[in-house]
């Protein structure tokens, strides 16, 4: 069983400390429900660690906080102006390298000054075949990785976190509001703010849509859902296209090939 072998390997981390890069998403959320129980039961060194950034919606950070109170985990918030850096401002093809570098170096110094010997991620087997340049900086500062580690892939994630009946089983994928963005454009506060407000009314609209991205390339918003939910896209063209130029995209499209994650990855490797 994935779970039992999963408390079984953080079982053996516990006695050092341990500090979890925690964001909320359904990966971290099954490592942090897994070590508030295992807390529980046996109380060790055990903290949260949360970055919170303009590449964020506030939204997930209030989550991040009520799932660290329902499971008793401590949880440190910090913040950070990824803009600050010219890779990541630049939208450079390895801006999660540098941005990662800068965000997990800040959580290690914490889990030092703590006393905290391990500091995971909720890195899973999935992510070892895209394209994930942060992966070379977790690695660089010896973040551990159980889920990829145990070869537990989202799918098996997201059963295990149905069994033990966290609200993020079903919970669609929240990526860096950067990913929006084509690589080498200058990025900026409003910039990521407008494609935020705009994917908050789409997903407040369209609430039945699991996966929506907006696209962005230069004033021309590319819209991607399923395929199967393009029909209701279509029927509101106009409406969407309305409230899109109202905060500030130009040209509005429908993306006829459907959601594709890391759809700006295409030939990266």
């Amino acid at each position: 069983m994935p779970l039992q072998k999963l408390k079984e390997y953080l079982q053996k981390l516990s006695d050092g400390g341990i500090a979890l890069a925690f964001s909320g998403g359904v990966d971290s959320t099954l490592l942090l429900a897994v070590l508030g129980e295992m807390n529980k039961e046996k109380p060790f060194p055990l903290a949260a660690l949360t970055m919170h950034t303009v590449l964020q919606n506030d939204s997930e950070i209030a989550a991040a906080r009520d799932m660290c109170q329902k499971f008793g985990v401590r949880q440190e918030i910090f913040s950070f102006n990824p803009f600050s850096l010219p890779e990541v401002k630049n939208n450079r093809t390895d801006r999660c390298y540098h941005c990662k570098k800068a965000i997990f170096t800040r959580f290690c110094e914490f889990a030092a000054q703590e006393k905290l010997q391990y500091l995971l991620d909720g890195t899973n087997a999935d992510d070892l075949s895209v394209y994930r340049p942060g992966r070379k900086a977790l690695q660089e500062l010896g973040v551990l990785s159980p889920l990829a580690e145990l070869h537990i892939d989202k799918r098996q994630i997201r059963e295990m976190s149905a069994a033990l009946g966290l609200p993020t089983a079903s919970k669609p994928a929240v990526p860096c509001l950067a990913t929006r963005f084509e690589y080498n454009t200058l990025l900026d506060d409003d910039k990521i703010k407008n494609v935020a407000a705009a994917e908050a009314w789409l997903h407040q609209t369209f609430p039945q849509i699991r996966d929506i991205r907006l696209r962005i390339h230069g004033n021309l918003a590319r819209l991607e859902v399923s395929r199967q939910a393009i029909p209701d896209i279509a029927a509101q063209a106009e409406r969407i296209a309305e409230e899109l130029k109202r905060l500030g995209f130009q040209y509005i499209t429908l993306d006829l090939e459907g959601f594709r994650s890391g759809s700006f990855d295409t030939g990266l490797k």
